[in-house]
């Protein structure tokens, strides 16, 4: 429809509209069909303006209409009318029955979903290492920390006795190197600007919960080479046997192996202890008693007074090894003083714009430098499966 003939639309309506309400005002039963009529050539026109597209102003009547189709098109216009109106009969049962949300083409269009701002995201498990270990901040590629390597005897002496030096004090540097991590995802430009979310924000946390499971694997079983030295990879670290060739209890069904291992380490550092263990081992440390038929595993029965493994706190670490032949399930000590993390970057993301420019994407690089190994074995033992 060009400009002309919405003009001539227009003014058609304008004179229907002009008839109706004159007639309206007068209206007695004898001219009810003539307002109906004059009522569908308004909505025939109304529609034909705003559509401007058409080259010819329909005069198709309800009465061409199936009953789908009738019934969407006067829900549009009246609504479901308990009561007919001149011209307009309230909706049938058939109408209403077809009148169904779930038919796009009817009513579904009607009843837009709720979209949530919201992302449905499984659980990712890492292991908390960072919360019961030494973390410290460097600005240089590496960390250097002094550390005593032997000490020296105190001797008993007569008054007037000959006294020669006690030998044997000595230092050293331990250094923790910092070593690392990255990611890199490809977002498409299209994706960026439509999406409901700030992808960015996204991305980020994304990046850090990836990381942590990464470095937190590392802080467990770390080989030490280009990735931080694991706990249960340092040769410092010494051990106890479980007493069972397959279980965490020794062969009298007891949690003898785990008492030993609590005793196996200096008072100070059994004091400040904490169990790191997986949740299967977990459950079947539950189980255990002592020589007097008291379960081990005690709950925390007040406030800020955490579960306890023989009077000390554990942690749940998911990359500590299930209970096995030869494994290493459980590691207990003074975890601060035995381990170090070293951070030099957090997290660093670059957003690159350019590189996958030609293929419509923009690329994120993110990296972190992260550090860590075991500087005090003592402080810490581990248990073994075996007899």
């Amino acid at each position: 429809m060009d400009m002309e003939q919405v003009k001539d639309a227009v003014d058609e309506l304008g004179r229907t509209w002009q008839t109706f309400r004159d007639e309206n005002e007068n209206r007695s039963g004898r001219n009810e069909e003539s307002l109906g009529k004059m009522n569908t050539r308004m909505d025939q026109l109304e529609g034909a303006i705003r559509r401007g597209n058409r080259t010819t102003v329909g005069t198709r009547n309800k009465a061409d209409y199936g009953p789908a189709e009738k019934a969407y098109f006067d829900y549009l216009r009246y609504g479901t009318r308990d009561e007919p109106t001149p011209g307009h009969e309230a909706l049938s049962r058939e109408e209403m029955k077809a009148l169904t949300v779930g038919s796009d083409p009817t009513a579904g269009y009607l009843a837009p979903v709720e979209f949530a701002r919201e992302i449905i995201k499984g659980e990712v498990e890492f292991s908390p290492l960072r919360a019961v270990a030494r973390v410290r901040q460097t600005s240089r590629r590496a960390l250097q920390i002094p550390k005593r390597r032997g000490t020296f005897g105190a001797v008993w002496t007569a008054e007037a006795g000959t006294r020669s030096e006690t030998e044997g004090l000595s230092y050293g540097l331990e250094e923790f190197p910092t070593h690392e991590l990255y990611a890199l995802v490809d977002v498409s430009e299209q994706m960026m600007e439509d999406s409901e979310f700030s992808l960015e924000a996204e991305l980020s946390q994304e990046f850090s919960e990836q990381f942590a499971v990464t470095e937190g694997a590392a802080f467990v079983t770390g080989d030490g080479a280009g990735k931080p030295e694991g706990l249960l990879q340092s040769t410092d670290v010494a051990e106890t046997v479980s007493g069972s060739a397959s279980s965490i209890a020794d062969a009298t069904g007891q949690a003898n192996g785990l008492i030993d291992l609590y005793h196996g380490l200096k008072t100070a550092y059994a004091l400040q202890g904490t169990w790191l263990l997986n949740r299967a081992t977990l459950g079947d440390v539950r189980r255990l008693k002592d020589g007097q038929n008291n379960y081990i595993w005690q709950p925390g029965l007040a406030n800020g007074i955490p579960n306890t493994i023989l009077g000390q706190p554990y942690v749940e670490v998911p990359d500590m090894p299930d209970v096995a032949a030869g494994a290493f399930p459980v590691i207990f000590g003074d975890l601060r003083r035995a381990y170090t993390i070293v951070d030099r970057i957090n997290l660093s993301v670059l957003r690159d714009p350019f590189t996958q420019a030609t293929n419509g994407n923009i690329r994120f690089i993110a990296r972190r430098r992260v550090g860590g190994q075991v500087v005090l074995g003592e402080a810490i033992r581990k248990l073994k499966i075996s007899a």
